[in-house]
């Protein structure tokens, strides 16, 4: 499974409220989708491309029920701050905000949205949610990567480094 996929697929799951009102309202609900890379990126496209097959596979068609609104910062702080401010003005039924300036942005301007977020840091310490377990408020997410793999990282590294040496390599470790 690659991992645009994955992210993909959790992004459409996190719009799986708006599903059961799917049949019963003409109305087209609105996704405005904040993302930290340049819209010519190719894992970008990728995303764009996996997100909008599986919201199909759910049954929201875009054009149909449902319409998407993508924005493109690029890791730029400036960029994320106007482009949220755009998103906001579209008064979405849920954001989905990709990195950490992207969640900020979109907090600062409102917090009664729903706020779906993938590739932030620290959500706790961000202030986007009061805890992991039970966030509260109107975010939720995924975090970059989970603080407890560390310690995994390093028993790899230590294992690696083992292997290395005893397969006669001269080049050092630092």
């Amino acid at each position: 499974m690659r991992r645009r996929d994955v992210i993909a697929g959790l992004g459409a799951t996190a719009v799986w409220p708006l599903a059961a009102v799917a049949q019963d309202s003409p109305r087209v609900r609105g996704i405005a989708v904040l993302m930290n890379r340049a819209a010519d990126n190719p894992e970008a496209l990728g995303f764009v491309g996996a997100f909008a097959e599986r919201l199909a596979e759910l049954g929201w068609i875009t054009g149909q029920n449902v319409r998407i609104d993508y924005r493109w910062y690029a890791g730029d702080a400036d960029a994320a701050r106007k482009y949220a401010a755009e998103l906001t003005t579209l008064e979405p039924d849920i954001f989905l905000a990709s990195g950490t300036l992207g969640v900020a942005a979109l907090q600062s301007l409102t917090r009664s949205v729903p706020t779906v977020f993938t590739l932030v840091t620290d959500p706790v310490g961000a202030g986007f949610v009061n805890s992991l377990g039970r966030p509260d408020g109107n975010a939720t997410g995924f975090m970059l990567f989970e603080y407890n793999l560390s310690g995994k990282w390093l028993e790899l590294l230590e294992t690696d480094r083992a292997q290395f040496a005893q397969s006669g390599c001269s080049a050092r470790f630092r």
